[in-house]
């Protein structure tokens, strides 16, 4: 009865298992990677959101008896990108129609950002509230999109009430 040479039985298991074994490892990791830095993000979204800071409307004009002491442009931008698998997922639901809920999370997570920031530049520039809010959206590449937030920065006088 012949006895397995060691060698051998390596070299067929990393012949064998190493290619099966290394791509499932990556993916985990790539998902996991993924998951991690989507969930700080929200985290951070929803510290930034609580923060004090220039309130932000899509009202057009201010009510009557207030007064304007400076006013001017601010924006909101941010460029955010689908990892691997929420693209992979998107792909294959395309095949059968329907909602796809993993890309209107990234729009979402997109479109709190822009606002966030658009906060952010106007507190920079000393306002009190964020008038005519608008939100545009552009595709970068077919798993990247930009959205950008704009709206009119005022300071009003007497400050703002909430």
């Amino acid at each position: 009865m012949a006895t397995a040479d060691p060698q051998e039985t390596v070299s067929v298991l990393v012949d064998i298992v190493l290619p099966i074994v290394l791509p499932l490892v990556l993916v985990v990791l790539g998902f996991a990677a993924g998951r991690l830095a989507e969930r700080r993000h929200l985290r951070s979204l929803a510290e930034r959101e609580a923060a004090p800071g220039p309130a932000a409307t899509n009202l057009r004009r201010l009510p009557d008896g207030a007064r304007v002491v400076a006013s001017a442009l601010c924006i909101g931008n941010v460029v955010i990108a689908s990892d691997y698998f929420k693209t992979f997922g998107a792909s294959l639901k395309t095949l059968v129609g329907g909602r796809l809920r993993t890309l209107e999370t990234l729009l979402d997570r997109g479109r709190r950002e822009a606002a966030l920031r658009l906060r952010e530049d106007a507190a920079r520039l000393g306002a009190d509230l964020v008038m005519n809010v608008r939100f545009e959206t552009s595709i970068i590449r077919s798993n990247a999109a930009e959205v950008t937030a704009y709206g009119t920065a005022v300071k009003l006088a007497g400050g703002c009430d909430g």
